[in-house]
Parts: structure tokens; sequence; C-alpha cells
């Protein structure tokens, strides 16, 4: 197939996307797909080829592998902005539109705002292009932590008890003592997060979560064991715990080497591991996500506590929904086809 993998764009985590984009690009040409890495936000010129179909022979032929490090650098919109020459600042950079309508399949390796909000999801399907991953109204709902929180709370699915407070608003009084944990309410990748414990912290954690969206929300700190759970075309991997080595899983914890230990299958009972691969099927449909995503994990003596859903999960070196497709003998190409082939069979039953 002709496949685009879209990339990049204009999220505070383009480096991770662009990162996971590498890295699909050539698992999927591993697996025989004339695949193209585009980047959403600078697009391509198109300035050696004659038709859009020769895009997908160039970059086969020329590109036998790609790679990208993930800079710990979090990137705001005027660095991002700066990218590209022409001053303009849309979406969607030059010829995107045009380069992912001749293709099969968009695999989306999107990360962040602009990638997993739904957004390009609505634009996709009003131009009838296929694409990896849930659709725009599952996106948006699991993108915005305030209304998944609600949806999770609505059917009894446990989670961090939360406040959620608008940018130039009073801060509400906290129903929880501290600690807390303080998250823009749309974003990834715990940029913008801090673990706060008292008012003071409280007060000087808001202004930095608030350069990334301009609602916050306040959680509940949940001590326990951290562990995330993939869901792939119906089927949960192994879960995967998360040992940090020093402070909590931020994004410098994500990203970068040497930083956080992982053990999949986890060291839990049977019982619990069963539990928690059930609560994330049974969230992955109520958030409405399909094809395939993450569910991350707390668990203690009282418990099993969702802390969030991820449509478009990483898939870097570092990742945790490959490292867990390992555990269950899927090798990365194999992790990447299954994806594609998925959403392939989601589109043929429409």
């Amino acid at each position: 197939m002709k496949i685009v993998v879209l990339a990049g764009g204009r999220s505070p985590e383009r480096n991770v996307s662009l990162s996971s984009g590498a890295m699909i690009t050539n698992a999927l040409r591993e697996k025989g797909h004339a695949a193209v890495l585009i980047d959403l936000f600078l697009g391509d010129d198109l300035h050696d080829v004659k038709t859009v179909d020769e895009v997908f022979q160039r970059d086969a032929a020329t590109t036998k592998s790609l790679g990208y490090a993930i800079s710990d650098e979090i990137l705001t919109d005027q660095t991002i902005n700066a990218l590209r020459k022409d001053g303009t600042k849309g979406l969607f950079g030059k010829n995107v539109l045009k380069i992912c309508r001749a293709a099969d399949m968009v695999f989306l390796a999107l990360h962040g705002e602009d990638g997993e909000n739904g957004k390009v999801q609505a634009v996709f399907d009003l131009f009838d292009i296929r694409y990896t991953g849930s659709g725009p109204l599952a996106s948006g709902v699991t993108m915005d932590k305030k209304i998944s929180k609600e949806l999770l709370l609505h059917n009894q699915i446990k989670t961090a008890g939360y406040v959620a407070v608008k940018q130039g608003k009073t801060t509400p009084q906290l129903p929880f003592d501290f600690p807390a944990v303080v998250k823009p309410s749309n974003g990834g990748s715990s940029i913008g997060m801090q673990i706060v414990h008292n008012q003071k912290e409280l007060e000087t954690a808001l202004p930095d979560a608030f350069r990334f969206d301009d609602e916050v929300v306040i959680e509940e700190y949940i001590k326990g064991r951290e562990f995330s759970l993939g869901v792939v075309n119906g089927i949960a991997m192994p879960a995967i715990e998360i040992i940090v080595k020093d402070g909590w899983y931020d994004f410098e914890h994500k990203f970068q080497e040497n930083q956080t230990g992982f053990q999949t299958p986890p060291d839990i009972p049977d019982d619990v591991h069963r539990k928690m691969q059930a609560i994330a099927v049974e969230t992955m449909s109520v958030l409405g996500l399909i094809n395939y995503g993450r569910i991350d994990f707390f668990w203690n003596d009282n418990g099993i506590y969702v802390i969030e859903g991820n449509s478009l999960p990483g898939m870097t070196p570092l990742s945790l929904l490959p490292q867990e497709a390992a555990a269950a003998g899927i090798s990365y190409p194999d992790l990447c086809e299954q994806i594609v082939q998925g959403k392939l069979a989601i589109y043929e039953a429409k």
C-alpha cells in the first residue's frame, strides 16, 4: 500500500512525533509498503517529482532507514512557527492534503494537541482520507482530561478526584488534601505537569500549566505503582510497569534513556493483571476509541485507578506500547502492520 506517515505538526511534542514517525516509516517499508514520512506543518514542495504518486517511489528508493533523536526541549509556538520560512502558521503544510489524498492510508504518528484533539481527523473525514486510530469525536474527548474524567466517573471507572480551573478564574477549593497534580486539560507527555504539596506551590504551578492550555485540571494525587496497557484491535496487551528511578514519570523520564525502568509483563497477581486488561478495554469503549490506544493506571491497596487514555500512543524507541507488544511476541513492524490492517478492516466493514 501507499502509506503516508504523518508526523511533526505544531504540538510541543513535535520532536517526539518525528521520532515515532521515522520508526513507523522504517517498519512499514520493512513490511513491503511504499511509506513516506511527511511533516504535517512543513509539508513537501514536491520540487523533485512530476506527479504526487512519485513521492512514494522517491522516498522508498532514496531513503533506506530514517532516524530521529528526541530532544528534551519543550517547543513553543514561536519556535515551531519559525521553522516555516514563508511566514504562514496554518496547521497543514504545503501539499500535505494533496499527498495524503493520493495514499491508501495515512498512519497518524502525531502527538499532542493538534495531532490528538480530532482536528486532523475531522479534516480527513471531510476529504475521505483513510487514517489510523480513532475518529475526531473520540480523539477530542480523550484529549480533554476534564471531559474524559467525567465519562470515566459516569461509567463507574475509578479515577482520581479533580477540579478544573479556567485561566483568569479564582482557584477553587480542593475537595481533597495535598499533594495534588496540576496538568493542562489538553496535552500529553506530561508537558506542563507538576506535583504540588501546598497552596503556595499550587499557585506557582498554575501559570506554567496555563502556558499550554487555557484550562487546567488539578487532580488528587494517587500514591501507588504506575502501569500502562495498550489495546490493539480490541485485544489488550500485557501491562507494563513504569519504575521511575528518581522523581516521577515526567517528559524527561519518558523520552531520555536510563531515566526509567520498565517491566512487562509486570510482577503483579494474575487476577489484578486480568482486571487491568479488562478495564483498559472497557475504557477504550467508554471513550469511543477504536483501532488502537493506550490506557494509563495507578494500582494500590484501594484498587486500580485509570489516569487517562491516549488515542495516539507514542511509537518511539522508549515508548510503552511497542514494549508491551514485544512482551506479547509482536515485533515493531508487525505491530504497525496490525494497526494498519485493523483500521482498514473497520473502513471496509462500513
